[in-house]
Parts: C-alpha cells; sequence; structure tokens
C-alpha cells in the first residue's frame, strides 16, 4: 500500500513531466520558424564554404643543438637529465624582430601579391609573369596598393589610392617610362594564357609593417617537454609562400647562432693578426742590428775552451727567455683589457701558461655572447642582461688581479734567473764583450721569432675552429604544407550551422516566452492559483457573432463550450429545499476580459434548456449587453429602477433573442452619477428576490473588480461567481487580486472561466476537445 509520502512524491513527478510536455509542446508549435532558420544557416554556411579563403597550415621542425653536443664525457645536465638549452629564450630570438626582419628583407615580404577573382580575393606567392621591383624593401615607408589588369594586348595599372591608370602595350613596361615602383612584363605564351583577363593586386607595406605582421602569424612551441625540438607554423593562403617564410627563417636563425659561434674564434684571428704587424717589424729591425754588428765587429764563433760556460749560459738564457716571453703575453693580454672598454671578446688560447688565467678568459668570453644573446632577445634593461654585465665586470676584474699576480711572480723568478746568469757571465768572461752583445741581439731575435711562430700557430687553431663551426640547429622537417586546407572546415561548419539554426529561434523564443506575463491557458492559472476550480475554456473561435447563441440548436465548439459551462456551473450551486432562482454573478478583474459575452452566452446557453433565464446588466459605469442587440443604450432598465421608486423593473425587461422566448434582459439604463449608492440603497436586492421566484436563473453581468467596488458590494446575493480571465491579454499578476478576494471571502463560491484559449497557439496553448462530435450537419470541421 502507497504511503502519503509516495503518493506525493508520485504527484510531483507526474506534474513535472507535464510540465515538460507543456514547454516541449510550446517550442513544436514554432516548428516553421526551427526550419526557417536552419535553412538560412545551412545556406550562409553553404555560401561561406564556398567562397571562404582556403587557409593552409605550413609545419617546420628544428631541433636546438647544445654546445656540448658530441662529447663523450657525460656532464653534469646529463647525469641529472637536466638541458643546458633554454627554449624559451631561443623561442624569443625566433620571433625577435631582428630575425623576423631579415626573412622580410630576403623574400622581400613587404610586396604582396593577390589575385582578384569574382566573389574572393586570394592571396599568391608570386605573380604568374616577370615582376621586377625597382625600390628597396626598407624605403617603403607607407602603403600603397596597385591593381594590375591583364588585358589582351597590354598591362592597365591602376594606382588604388588615387585611381591614376596607366595603359602599358605590349605586356612590357620596359619599354615606355612610368613612374610606378615596379616592372612587369610578359615573355612567353604560357605566362599569357594564365593572367590573360584577370586582375592582380600588389600591395607595399613599410618593412615594419610587414615584419610586424609577419611576427603575429606564426607560432613557435616546443614539441613535449624533455625534447629539444620545436615547431614552427604558420597559415596562409598561400603554401609556397608560407614555406618559403619557414625555410628561410630557419636559415636566418641558424646563421644567427653560427654566427655567434664564430665571433671568439674570429677575434682571436684579428687580434693576431694586428700582432703580426707589429712583430714583423721588431724581426726585422733585429736582423738587420745583428747584421750590421758583426759585419761591424768581425765576429766568429765561440772558442771550444768556452764551450762549457757557455752551454750553462745557453740553459739559463732559455730559462729567461721563457720567462721573458711570459711576461710579453702577460703584457699583450694587459693591454687588451685596457683596450677593451666596451666589454667586447679577449683573445684566448694565445700561449699563456697559467691554467687559472686561461680559465677565467674562456669564461669571460661565454659570458660576453650570452649577455649580447641576451641582448638581441630581452633588450639592454632585461634584469637578466643586468646581472650578467655585472658579472663580466667581476669577471675582468679577477682576470686582471690574476695577471697581476702572475706577473709579479715572473718577475721574481726573472730576477732570481738573472742573478744565476751573472754567475756564468763571470765564467765566460774571456768571450769578448762584443760576443755577449751579439748574443743579446740573438736572444731578442730568438724571443721574437718564437712569439711569432707561436701567434702563427695559435691563427691556425682559430681559423680551423672558425671554419668548423658546428650549426646552432638542426633542420627536423623543412617547412611541409597540410594537404587540404584547415579552412573552412565542412563539417564543422554544417555543424556550426544546425546549432545555431536550433539555438537562435530557441534563444529568442525563450526570451519572448519569459519576457511574457500574461496567462494563456487552464495551467498558468493553476500554477498561481489552485484553490480556486475552473470551470471551462472557452475557444476564440467565431469573432464574427458576439452572441453565438441565437440559434438555441447551435453545435459549434463555441456553443457547446457554453453548454460545458452551463452544466459545470450548476455543480457549483448550492443544493437548497426551495425551488427559488439561482443567482449567477459574471465579473473580472479589468475592463475587456470578456465579461459580458460570456454572461449573454451562458444566460443563452441556460436559455436553451427550456430554463427562464433573466440576465441583468449590473455594470452601471460601462454597460455593453446593449451592444449584443438591437436596443439603444439609453434604454430604460436597472439603474432607472434603482433611482426612481415608482419604476417597475419589470415593466423595463426586454427580449433580445427572438428564438428565447424564456430569456429576458434588464439593461444597465441610463448612467448614473452615483452607481455605488444606487447598488446598495436596499432595492437591488429586492430585485433578487423578486427574480428569483419568476426566474431559474439569474445572470448579472457586474463591474470589474479591480476598478471599482461595485460588485463587492453586492456579492452577498450571489450564489455562485463566475471570475473571467482571457487568454493572452490577462496580465499573471492580476490574478493575485482574485485570490485576495476569494481568501478574503468578499467573492464566495468563486470559479474561473477562461476565455479566448487557443488565440495565441505560440503558446502551446490550443483548444481541441472534440465538440461537435455526432451533432448532425452543423457541427464543426
Amino acid at each position: 500500500m502507497n504511503t502519503p509520502q509516495n503518493n506525493n512524491t508520485f504527484a510531483i513527478l507526474e506534474d513535472d513531466k507535464g510540465d515538460l510536455k507543456q514547454e516541449f509542446r510550446k517550442y513544436l508549435r514554432q516548428w516553421p520558424w526551427f526550419v526557417l532558420a536552419l535553412i538560412i544557416t545551412l545556406l550562409s554556411a553553404y555560401i561561406y564554404i564556398r567562397y571562404a579563403p582556403r587557409v593552409y597550415e605550413t609545419v617546420a621542425k628544428i631541433k636546438v643543438l647544445d654546445e656540448s653536443d658530441g662529447l663523450e664525457l657525460p656532464t653534469s645536465a646529463f647525469i641529472f637529465k637536466r638541458s643546458n638549452i633554454n627554449l624559451e629564450n631561443e623561442i624569443e630570438i625566433l620571433n625577435s624582430y631582428i630575425i623576423l626582419e631579415e626573412v622580410v628583407k630576403s623574400l622581400n615580404l613587404n610586396t604582396q601579391f593577390y589575385e582578384e577573382g569574382t566573389i574572393q580575393t586570394t592571396q599568391i606567392a608570386e605573380l604568374p609573369f616577370y615582376f621586377e621591383q625597382n625600390i628597396e624593401s626598407d624605403s617603403i615607408s607607407k602603403s600603397s596598393s596597385y591593381a594590375i589588369d591583364v588585358k589582351e594586348k597590354s598591362f592597365e595599372i591602376t594606382l588604388l589610392n588615387t585611381d591614376k591608370t596607366v595603359v602599358i602595350p605590349n605586356h612590357n613596361s620596359f619599354e615606355i617610362d612610368h613612374e610606378f615602383p615596379f616592372q612587369l612584363k610578359i615573355d612567353n605564351t604560357a605566362s599569357f594564357n594564365e593572367a590573360n583577363g584577370k586582375r592582380y593586386i600588389v600591395v607595399f607595406q613599410s618593412l615594419q609593417q610587414a615584419t610586424l605582421g609577419l611576427k603575429s602569424s606564426i607560432l613557435t612551441q616546443p614539441i613535449g617537454d624533455q625534447s629539444h625540438l620545436l615547431s614552427l607554423t604558420i597559415k596562409g593562403e598561400s603554401k609556397l609562400r608560407s614555406e618559403r617564410i619557414l625555410n628561410t627563417l630557419i636559415e636566418v636563425f641558424n646563421r644567427d647562432g653560427i654566427k655567434d659561434r664564430q665571433l671568439v674564434s674570429q677575434r682571436t684571428i684579428d687580434f693576431i693578426d694586428d700582432r703580426f704587424i707589429f712583430l714583423a717589424s721588431e724581426l726585422d729591425s733585429i736582423e738587420v742590428d745583428r747584421k750590421v754588428f758583426k759585419e761591424d765587429n768581425n765576429l766568429v764563433d765561440l772558442n771550444s775552451d768556452a764551450a762549457l760556460g757557455l752551454q750553462e749560459r745557453s740553459q739559463s738564457d732559455k730559462a729567461v727567455f721563457e720567462i721573458e716571453s711570459q711576461i710579453v703575453v702577460v703584457d699583450m693580454l694587459q693591454d687588451a683589457i685596457k683596450s677593451n672598454l666596451d666589454g667586447g671578446l679577449l683573445p684566448a688560447n694565445i700561449g699563456l701558461e697559467n691554467g687559472n688565467t686561461n680559465s677565467l678568459i674562456e669564461e669571460y668570453n661565454q659570458a660576453v655572447l650570452e649577455r649580447d644573446k641576451l641582448i638581441r632577445s630581452g633588450g639592454e634593461n632585461n634584469p637578466t642582461v643586468k646581472f650578467t654585465e655585472s658579472h663580466i665586470d667581476d669577471l675582468r676584474s679577477n682576470i686582471t688581479k690574476s695577471l697581476n699576480s702572475y706577473q709579479q711572480q715572473l718577475q721574481v723568478s726573472q730576477s732570481q734567473l738573472s742573478n744565476r746568469n751573472r754567475k756564468f757571465v763571470g765564467r765566460v768572461s774571456q768571450i769578448p764583450e762584443k760576443e755577449k752583445l751579439l748574443r743579446a741581439i740573438e736572444r731578442q731575435q730568438m724571443i721574437k721569432e718564437s712569439l711569432y711562430l707561436l701567434l702563427l700557430q695559435k691563427r691556425e687553431e682559430a681559423a680551423i675552429n672558425l671554419a668548423i663551426t658546428e650549426p646552432s640547429i638542426k633542420v627536423v622537417d623543412y617547412a611541409l604544407s597540410s594537404s587540404g586546407p584547415i579552412s573552412p572546415k565542412p563539417n564543422v561548419a554544417y555543424a556550426a550551422a544546425i546549432l545555431a539554426g536550433l539555438l537562435i529561434p530557441f534563444a529568442i523564443l525563450y526570451l519572448i516566452f519569459m519576457l511574457d506575463t500574461k496567462i494563456h491557458g487552464k495551467e498558468d492559472i493553476l500554477k498561481l492559483n489552485n484553490k480556486i476550480p475552473i470551470i471551462a475554456e472557452i475557444p476564440d473561435i467565431n469573432k464574427k457573432e458576439k452572441a453565438v447563441f441565437a440559434d438555441p440548436n447551435d453545435r459549434t465548439v463555441l456553443a457547446e463550450s457554453f453548454r460545458i459551462l452551463s452544466s459545470n456551473v450548476n455543480y457549483l450551486l448550492p443544493v437548497r429545499d426551495d425551488e427559488k432562482g439561482k443567482v449567477i454573478y459574471c465579473t473580472s478583474t479589468i475592463k475587456g476580459e470578456g465579461k459580458t459575452f460570456i454572461s449573454i452566452n451562458l444566460s443563452l446557453a441556460l436559455s436553451s434548456m427550456n430554463k427562464k433565464v433573466l440576465l441583468i446588466g449590473a455594470d452601471l459605469r460601462n454597460p455593453q449587453i446593449h451592444t449584443h442587440t438591437k436596443f439603444d443604450k439609453n434604454t430604460a432598465g436597472l439603474s432607472d429602477y434603482l433611482h426612481d421608486a415608482s419604476v417597475d423593473w419589470k415593466s423595463t425587461l426586454i427580449r433580445g433573442f427572438q428564438k428565447h422566448q424564456s430569456h429576458h434582459i434588464l439593461l444597465s439604463g441610463n448612467i448614473p452619477p452615483n452607481p455605488t449608492s444606487l447598488l446598495t440603497n436596499g432595492r437591488f436586492k429586492s430585485l433578487i428576490e423578486e427574480a428569483k421566484d419568476l426566474y431559474d436563473y439569474i445572470i448579472v453581468d457586474t463591474a470589474p473588480t479591480v476598478l471599482v467596488t461595485d460588485t463587492m458590494l453586492i456579492s452577498q446575493l450571489a450564489d455562485v461567481t463566475v471570475y473571467i480571465s482571457r487568454a493572452n491579454f490577462t496580465e499573471k499578476k492580476i490574478l493575485n487580486f482574485s485570490e485576495d478576494l476569494f481568501q478574503s471571502g468578499k467573492i464566495k463560491n468563486m470559479a474561473y472561466v477562461i476565455n479566448g484559449v487557443g488565440a495565441s497557439r505560440s503558446y502551446g496553448y490550443g483548444y481541441n476537445y472534440g465538440y461537435g462530435y455526432g451533432y448532425g450537419s452543423k457541427e464543426l470541421a
């Protein structure tokens, strides 16, 4: 057995299901708008796919090489699986303005070509005929566009900025003078057949504009987290142009990296070349002095008895020579450091026999190269650049200190060797003074010659390093374009069109439904107030005839709806022992909801069942019953009776409908200045009491409740109050007023009647109860 809680849950689920069905029907009734929207969006998608420019994606892949690539010894980066390559820096360099500007200059990208079609204009890599640009890329300061029309026997060139046109005969601009910044020529049949009858557009841009445009169109990103590979992507209408751009970018970037690696070797070569000139001059001077000295003094070989002393002295001289050579190298490096005011590279590996100083020079040169690379990618004010420059200054200071220390050591050694050498001089005191001078000259000559040979060796080493510099990147894939266009995509376009075709009308309808504040059927009233019963829904079918029951035998759908209303009203009437007539009020909230229309047809429906019916027009402020009859609104009626005690209300009754003999109407009469006072003077109550004895039903058409208090003043006389609301007219918030009247007891035994149902089928409400089934020839098809 179901518990009450289960029953409530089931009822809630049923209500939700009903609401969903109702909402679905609201939108389903608008299917023509959905179909129309789908047709429009699908047609738009077809036009877009048909005429949109074809965009292709071009991709190239490169590997950034590390300086330690190829070393056999494992490095710390290898051991700990860290990369010495900063891919973010490499990406910034690839996308830097300097690199891309070089690409633009190489390919002349600030001159762009387009082929104009009937519908669209497509970018192309080059013109199908000979084109020669007369101006340099960096001399273009502002944008300009030229249209080239290829005619049967001539070119027509138009400056689009000014519409100035020049005709070039014979398809050869070299034959005439003109002021355009290019030359054109067609010299073969194939080019003419391809270009004949077409129009081409040549657009010149400034170098900066073209470079910035290229910078925004290239996407550079790493392939994976642990990879040294970079993917370069560009999208464009011309496959050839895109492939040229990426391949040239790879070439320029590689060349820039090689140049950075060659800087140390090139600087060493330049330094040694400068020293060669000085050393050659000194060697020539020493050799001339030696020759002159020997000729002037007739010097010969040393005596055999001085051989041993000379040998020892020679060894000492050799040691002195080595010390002096090192002192010279130190002096040269100190001079290089003093002259290197701009923070450039220092010569490396020039024969200095001090490992600490050589390591500092190598570290200094690496720091200078890193600083220059960071300046190109991030600018001089980059914090990393400032830090690197500080590091360079520290290294220069350390190198200077190291050289000074080493020089002091050499000087001490030189002093010691000099003292020892003086001892050897004493042993060979027999050697003539002139021979000693000759030895000094020869020693100087040997020093310069050995230094010259050392520098020559180092120059060759630097030249070899310069020639075999490894590339900075490895090309994994050269630029390769997609076989098909990435845009437009038919599947995506049609899917988006279908989605838009459904969502757009849905969104518009949803907005319309959301902003709608009127009732459209009983579902709306039940959501707002489910305590007051709804006894009938009157369809909005026949708008030509105001009184549908002119014929008591009417079998139309509208007539049947009023028969249902009359039947349901009888169920609401209280059961009494007496056989007096029943009083039924017809009222509404505001004017225009159809209470007079309902009052007349309800009274006629009851009269068609052979009942005596009296219809009273109690809306003394705005009477409308007379408009349904042939009588004038000033015909004597209720107001005359209430105002004048001598007037008998029975004498003012009329018959408005000839076929309803038991139907009488008491019109409102003349509009009084004080209807409230008249309705409360007691005569209206007497009229109702008398009418109960004469009629089966008294239908009272009262005034709207929200505008005046007339209806509430006489509401206690009613057995049933039929409260009319009109579909697509009555505001939902107005119904709250009727609920207040019911809850407060001001109007008793109230029931709703919804008039004009089906007037707006766009909200999913309709009136289709099958009225007319089996009612003969007058049934509504």
